[in-house]
């Protein structure tokens, strides 16, 4: 008696519910349009913005201090050019574009200390530069500086102007009214 109505019930779960469901699905396939030949010819010959754009005039170039070491500092802009800055790197000395960030050059890299904790503009001399070495944000893989240096030059030369034991300068500020003043 179980086997029946369990069989029965089965015959009409196919009958009522499945069967009718498969006919309309298959219905419904054949109601679809197949895309012709051409239109899909069409289709795959369209490119995406993208897939037109050329990449072929462009080359791999250093781009600056993200490459060299990836944590920035500090940034010190020309207040009078604004498209030269310097970039003081937390492993990879200071770098200063000219060209708005085009292209930078390294400008620290004959000084004792690669490890840069701040980059300052004199106020009143805006060829007289200051750096901060040893970067002052303490995690697992910080380098001391040897102290603090001034180019009087926009970055040329450089001279070393004490605090050699100081290991971590974080910031250089020059008074606005007094160059002599740091």
């Amino acid at each position: 008696m179980r086997k029946s109505l369990f069989l029965l019930s089965l015959v009409f779960i196919i009958n009522v519910v499945l069967l009718p469901n498969a006919i309309n699905a298959q219905k419904t396939k054949k109601k679809e349009k197949k895309p012709k030949i051409e239109e899909v010819a069409k289709e795959v010959s369209k490119k995406s913005g993208l897939e037109k754009l050329s990449l072929a005039g462009l080359k791999f170039r250093s781009v600056g201090p993200a490459l060299t070491s990836g944590r920035i500092s500090d940034i010190a802009v020309h207040p009078k050019k604004p498209y030269t800055y310097y970039v003081a790197t937390s492993a990879g000395g200071v770098w200063k574009t000219i060209n708005n960030g085009t292209t930078f050059q390294p400008i620290f890299d004959s000084q004792g200390s690669y490890s840069i904790g701040c980059v300052t503009i004199d106020p009143n001399n805006q060829n007289r530069i200051w750096v901060g070495t040893g970067e002052n944000n303490n995690q697992r893989s910080v380098a001391y500086g040897d102290g603090i240096y001034r180019s009087d030059d926009g970055g040329k030369t450089w001279k070393q102007k004490g605090l050699k034991m100081s290991e971590h300068i974080g910031k250089i500020i020059v008074h606005p009214d007094n160059s002599n003043v740091v």
